[in-house]
């Protein structure tokens, strides 16, 4: 089932010319997100008119124990700037990190966008502290958790975007001083039916938060792994996209990062790569269109997977 609309935003198109977006830049995106969900080339039509239509839901994206990382990846994603095309389209009523909005009229925003008749979408960064009544991360006068307790409950959809939405984070590294949970842990302790959808990632790729969006949007609730992560981002492993599968399966390992084994670009689990133990789709999307982890000579660190702080490292040794 389809996600209902929000207030009408009229002339999406025209605001993002003025932004210096053209018609071919936006479709050439469109075209980009149907490809990362796996679509025909075709679905790029129904990518453009979700995003352009004057009906959609609000969003309203919440920032709780986090860095801003998440936000930060989604805004330097180029050609075009993801900020000037979805935050414009989707009607981001609320964020902090983006509006000049402050004080009075930074609640009002929230308080408007989340009482609209037509409901809202809740993206929430970061994870929630919840010991001591969550008394260890508070925002604008409320304990995240609070607010946790207070606008997800009622959202259309929740997405989790981030390590630190998805499973707490490394505030929830052990021993976990501030009991942090992830946003679908703290909505299981609640009671609540509800669950989040998994961006997963630290930072995730702006790609696959776009094309959750869109799919709402769109077709409604994606089908999701046991994780709560949408299949179409996190259905293969790193290992199994990874351009240096190849010199795994001949055995070609580079044993430190200055070999000449590294620099001939084999395979690098001997140095800490998880990636066979990683699902996410970074070799085919890569980010800012140009580079990732592996092909920059780094192993995959697992950061898509649960509690991969403690249960990834040490990071540089195989598990």
């Amino acid at each position: 089932m389809k996600l209902s609309v929000g207030l009408a935003k009229e002339g999406a198109e025209k605001r993002l010319q003025g932004r210096g977006i053209n018609r071919r830049d936006f479709m050439k995106f469109c075209a980009g997100v149907a490809a990362v969900m796996g679509m025909e080339a075709s679905f790029a039509k129904q990518v453009a008119a979700a995003l352009t239509d004057p009906r959609r839901p609000s969003v309203v994206y919440f920032h709780l124990a986090e860095c801003t990382g998440c936000t930060m990846s989604v805004v330097r994603t180029v050609n075009p700037y993801i900020d000037e095309l979805l935050f414009d389209t989707i009607s981001l009523d609320y964020q902090k990190t983006l509006m000049a909005a402050a004080g009075d009229n930074f609640k009002a925003a929230l308080e408007q966008a989340v009482t609209s008749p037509y409901g809202y979408i809740a993206v929430v960064e970061g994870g929630i502290p919840t010991k001591d009544n969550g008394v260890y991360g508070r925002t604008g006068g409320n304990t995240m958790l609070e607010i946790a307790e207070k606008y997800l409950p009622n959202a259309e959809a929740v997405i989790a975007i981030g390590a630190c939405a998805n499973f707490g984070g490394i505030q929830a590294a052990a021993p976990n001083p501030t009991g942090a949970m992830g946003v679908n842990e703290l909505m299981e302790h609640l009671g609540l039916e509800t669950r989040a959808i998994n961006v997963a990632g630290c930072p995730p790729s702006p790609y696959n938060f776009v094309g959750t969006v869109v799919h709402l949007l769109t077709k409604g609730m994606p089908a999701l792994d046991r994780l709560n992560r949408p299949r179409m981002f996190y259905g293969d492993t790193v290992h199994e996209l990874c351009e240096r599968l190849d010199h795994y399966f001949n055995y070609e390992f580079a044993a430190t990062f200055d070999s000449e084994e590294a620099k001939k670009g084999w395979c690098l689990l001997e140095v800490g790569c998880k990636g066979p133990d990683t699902f996410n789709n970074c070799p085919e999307v890569k980010f800012n269109e140009t580079n990732w982890p592996v092909e920059a000579g780094h192993p995959c660190i697992g950061c898509s997977e649960p509690r991969f702080w403690d249960q990834m490292t040490p990071f540089y040794k195989p598990l």
